[in-house]
């Protein structure tokens, strides 16, 4: 099922513009020049290899296909030779695919240079690896970076109904219904591959049934793949659960509570729900950094870095590995002390503002750098809380009409019981409750 051209492709649309690197590329009936080494990011089964042999089949070039997993420097050197041979004696440009060029040491990578500069192969690259970190430098500035992303719902529903349909696929042997193909969609993650060895799975095990229950019977019906022989063809629970549904909150919402309740246990098994349903990362990595901040508070400031660690490291290295840091933070954030006393006092704080419980900002806090502020006395009696031996003054700060407002009640849980013991004395003084 694999496209036999950009026309068939399934998803990156914004990489297939008329105009674009890609398009052109595979526009190009051959010849020495006119078209730029591209290197191809994106997660497994986004159409990386699919692209390039689209380019290859759609093109007059040349099409050398190598995997960094195989190949060494001396086959490298052996595909240079021969591009540079059939670029002078016949005029032909090569075009060389490099799968997984991530694997490829620096030595091996150097080896590409001289071919590329030159211009006797365009290089297509595909890697799952960020490049900026696992491509060298001179290879990475000859080249055009193109980020391929994640195939949608929709585009993951267009491959599998294809493959029914589609004489190189099942040719109409067997039909869908709309549980399993949703299914395939959810549990593929954005993942091609993914969705079609499912379909092709299932596809097997109902024409098998069939063949068996209907041997003498020639004007039976087309047999169906259902969300139940999906579940016995492959080899996970087919999940309850809809990213835009019951399910979805449900599922987040135990998670959340989990989390906040300190158990840690059932923490990691919504999570791990969520995650082989297909829920996209992003949104459960916002789900974790809020909760840091909102039930782990001052109890444990570090959580709040944490989470928003683990998210960066889950972008950076996409699922699966993702999953590693993003169980690492949730475990961390399930055993830390917790306080939301820091998200009830801001929303205490907005909940006055909303009510009109505000009033100016006391004239010695105001803004005194311009002409004419200090005959409005703006300043005038601010105490410099860095001239006092402790750093702190007794001053107001509030507005008058909420003077003595506490809108901050910290607890006695991890971390912020010292700074309920600090708070107490701050309070004091700035205040002036104690001498």
């Amino acid at each position: 099922m694999r496209p036999r051209s950009l026309d068939e492709v399934a998803g990156q649309k914004h990489l297939l513009r008329p105009g674009s690197p890609l398009v052109n590329l595979a526009s190009d009936t051959g010849g020495t020049s006119g078209s730029v080494s591209v290197i191809l990011w994106g997660p497994p089964g986004t159409g990386k290899t699919t692209l390039a042999q689209a380019i290859a089949h759609s093109s007059g070039r040349k099409f050398v296909e190598l995997s960094a997993v195989t190949a060494g420097v001396k086959d490298v050197r052996q595909v240079m030779d021969d591009a540079f041979r059939n670029r002078d004696l016949y005029g032909l440009s090569t075009v060389l695919f490099l799968d997984e060029i991530h694997r490829f040491t620096k030595a091996q990578q150097d080896a590409l240079l001289p071919g590329v500069e030159n211009g006797w192969v365009i290089l297509v690259a595909a890697t799952t690896e960020n490049p900026s970190f696992s491509v060298i430098s001179p290879l990475l500035s000859r080249s055009l970076l193109l980020t391929l992303e994640q195939l949608t719902d929709d585009d993951l529903g267009v491959l599998i109904d294809r493959a029914v349909t589609d004489a190189r696929g099942l040719a109409g042997a067997v039909a869908l219904d709309d549980e399993a193909r949703a299914a395939i969609i959810r549990m593929s993650s954005g993942d091609a591959r993914r969705a079609l060895t499912a379909l092709e799975a299932a596809a097997g095990t109902v024409l098998a049934r069939d063949a068996d229950t209907d041997e003498d019977d020639d004007d039976h019906e087309v047999p169906v793949i259902t969300g139940e022989v999906l579940e016995q063809s492959v080899d996970r629970a087919l999940l309850r659960y809809d990213r835009n549904g019951d399910e979805h909150y449900d599922v987040i919402s135990g998670f959340i509570k989990s989390v906040r309740g300190s158990d840690v246990d059932a923490a990691l098994h919504y999570l791990a729900r969520m995650f082989e349903a297909g829920e996209d990362p992003r949104f459960i990595a916002r789900r974790v950094i809020i909760l840091a901040a909102e039930d782990i508070g001052m109890a444990d400031p570090q959580g709040l870095q944490i989470a928003v660690a683990a998210a960066e490291a889950m972008q950076l290295i996409g699922m699966p590995e993702g999953r590693i840091p993003m169980a690492e933070a949730v475990v961390y954030l399930a055993t830390a002390p917790k306080s939301n006393a820091a998200y009830m006092g801001i929303n205490a704080a907005i909940a006055d503002v909303k009510a009109g419980n505000f009033g100016r900002v006391p004239k010695h806090l105001r803004d005194a750098h311009y002409a004419g502020a200090k005959r409005l006395g703006h300043g005038k009696g601010y105490k410099y809380p860095h001239d006092d031996d402790l750093g702190v003054v007794r001053q107001q700060y509030l507005p008058d009409e909420l003077s003595g407002t506490t809108y901050y009640d910290p607890t006695d849980h991890g971390h912020e019981r010292e700074v309920s013991a600090r708070l107490a004395k701050l309070r004091d003084i700035t205040r002036g409750k104690q001498s």
